[in-house]
């Protein structure tokens, strides 16, 4: 009999432990540790900032949904993780031990790392998490009554800019339905090299399809941007050269202002040797076990990856859906390969697949892998993308509210590709 520890319940959390409940035997237990009491789909939080959805629209509660698969469930935060003692502190003053841990905490967000950035005590919003979106909300809905230039984007070291492109998009689109898009210039600034790079070096045309958006909607941009600090309505940026000299310095006027911030690992693992990098993001190998504890492994946003490239700006490389998904998937089947007696073998696909959705249309990819070169690098834009991140959201809740662990993103993507054969047929 084993005990299986999942630290965390975003995402790939609670994917994580429906697919290790089904991996394991029926002695085995599972527990999640989550400081949160509910899952929430993450990619709708540019709506939720918009008032498009409520928070409870996108939210699932985690005790009865786990019990109801027999899973256990824990709320607190962890306070320190000790794989040497196969132990996890935690804030409500339990220890608890496992026999396998996966680590699915997801990022710090490293807000402190500018001045004024961040929604607590900083300048601008954040949708990185729903309680954030929603206090984004009650922002924008007091910009509206008295609107002036907007500021959206992504910060240096940040590694996840789909969001930042969609929210951008998103409130272009809202304004433009409350007829007041007039009143409003807006600049996109963002540390990846090009519009369209997505900490990926683009996937198919994606610079030539946002560059495109973005011009037909009146959104000027900056590039190779370093955010220096942010104060009450102006943003201070420094416009970086390929030799890493300042280009340009700007300083940014703004009413309302959404940026992403770079992730760092939470605190918890923060200094533990072996386990994580300087950053403290989770060292893994192909089989997403760690290299020094053998029963410890790590699936999505606090896995440790390397950059695409070097690039004078720091740019971090996303970990999406569909690569967590398959993380999840492989981490699985390699904990129930060890409690066999066999060595795992199972690997993730490392794939991407995004639906970013603009409010009335959107640009769809696949990439397969998600580093190049890949053997599929597509790209998509159309009125059906929206259409189709609305029906995705709506069939990936319900099936985490019914417990149901099975390969959204996968199935997504083959969709995905299907619609591209026949648009090609047609």
């Amino acid at each position: 009999m084993a005990h299986i520890v999942v630290l965390g319940a975003g995402l790939g959390g609670t994917l994580m432990a429906l697919e290790m409940r089904k991996e394991a035997r029926k002695t085995d237990t599972v527990t999640v540790i989550s400081d949160y009491p509910t899952f929430h789909f993450t990619p709708s939080n540019p709506w939720v900032a918009t008032g498009w959805r409520t928070p409870d629209a996108i939210k699932v509660e985690l005790a009865p949904m786990l019990s109801k698969k027999k899973i256990g469930f824990i709320q607190s935060a962890a306070t320190k993780v000790r794989p040497a003692d196969n132990a996890i502190d935690l804030a409500n003053g339990e220890t608890v031990t496992y026999d396998y841990l996966v680590i699915a905490t997801g990022p710090d967000l490293a807000f402190d790392e500018i001045e004024g950035l961040g929604p607590h005590g900083g300048f601008t919003q954040s949708i990185c998490h729903v309680d954030h979106a929603a206090n984004a909300k009650e922002k924008w809905e007091e910009f509206c009554a008295n609107p002036g230039p907007i500021v959206v984007g992504a910060v240096q070291g940040a590694s996840c800019y789909g969001p930042a492109y969609e929210y951008a998009l998103i409130l272009d689109t809202d304004l433009r339905k409350r007829k007041i898009r007039d009143k409003v210039p807006m600049t996109f600034v963002t540390a990846e090299p090009y519009v369209g790079h997505l900490g990926l070096d683009g996937v198919g045309d994606t610079k030539g399809l946002l560059e495109s958006e973005m011009r037909n909607r009146h959104i000027r941009w900056i590039t190779s941007a370093r955010v220096k600090s942010v104060s009450d309505g102006v943003m201070h940026v420094e416009e970086v050269a390929e030799d890493g000299s300042v280009k340009q310095a700007h300083d940014l006027d703004f009413k309302f202002a959404m940026m992403l911030p770079a992730f760092r690992g939470v605190s918890a693992l923060q200094g533990v040797e072996g386990l994580v990098n300087p950053r403290g993001f989770v060292l893994a190998d192909k089989t997403q076990r760690n290299p020094n504890y053998g029963n410890v492994f790590s699936i999505g946003v606090c896995v440790a990856i390397p950059p695409v490239a070097n690039y004078p700006v720091p740019v971090g490389v996303p970990k999406t859906g569909f690569m967590i998904e398959s993380m999840a998937h492989a981490a699985a089947k390699n904990i129930r390969s060890l409690m066999d007696g066999e060595e795992p073998r199972h690997e993730a696909t490392w794939n991407a697949v995004c639906i970013a959705d603009f409010g009335d249309g959107g640009v769809a990819f696949v990439a397969m892998p998600q580093i190049p070169p890949r053997n599929v690098n597509w790209s998509a834009e159309g009125g059906w993308v929206h259409l189709a991140k609305v029906a995705f959201e709506k069939y990936f809740i319900g099936k985490i509210r019914r417990g149901v662990g099975e390969p959204f993103y996968e199935r997504a993507v083959f969709d995905m590709l299907g619609i591209t054969k026949l648009k090609e047929k047609a």
